[in-house]
């Protein structure tokens, strides 16, 4: 038998091996990058608690933080110097009535800067419009721990 006529018998042989070392590439590829993702998000959620922790406040779950904010920031940094985020925080900066009782109240300080800090680690860029933005706000410390 000669190689020419085992190589074009047996070419399914070839053309298998080919398809499942394509298919390990693929599945290679797909799995560094959930490993990368899943490490730059774990290294930011830690960065956040740490921060928390320098505040003063007790560790968050940093499984939570991952969750809730992924690599990204999530809804956090979706414009955080909009027009809509200032609207919905000087509301939720209110008495907590409902309707004609509600009312402006000084704002908590330290719940600006928690939101800055979030900023600062996962979307620094957006940190100058956040503050500008939130500049105009009267906060103090109002909240005892």
């Amino acid at each position: 038998m000669s190689p020419t006529r085992f190589a074009s018998e047996h070419k399914w042989i070839y053309v298998g091996a080919i398809v499942v070392l394509l298919a390990f590439v693929v599945i290679g590829l797909v799995n560094y990058e959930t490993v990368k993702k899943t490490n730059k998000t774990t290294d930011k959620a830690n960065q956040l608690a740490d921060a928390a922790v320098d505040a003063g406040y007790p560790r968050p779950d940093t499984d939570t933080i991952v969750r809730a904010l992924g690599t990204d920031g999530g809804i956090v940094c979706e414009n955080p110097g909009g027009a809509l985020k200032s609207a919905l925080w000087k509301i939720n900066v209110s008495n907590g009535a409902a309707f004609v009782g509600q009312r402006p109240v000084v704002g908590d300080t330290r719940a600006l800067r928690a939101e800055a800090k979030i900023i600062e680690i996962y979307c620094p860029e957006k940190l100058d419009d956040f503050h500008d933005r939130l500049d105009d706000l009267e906060t103090d410390d109002t909240v005892r721990r």
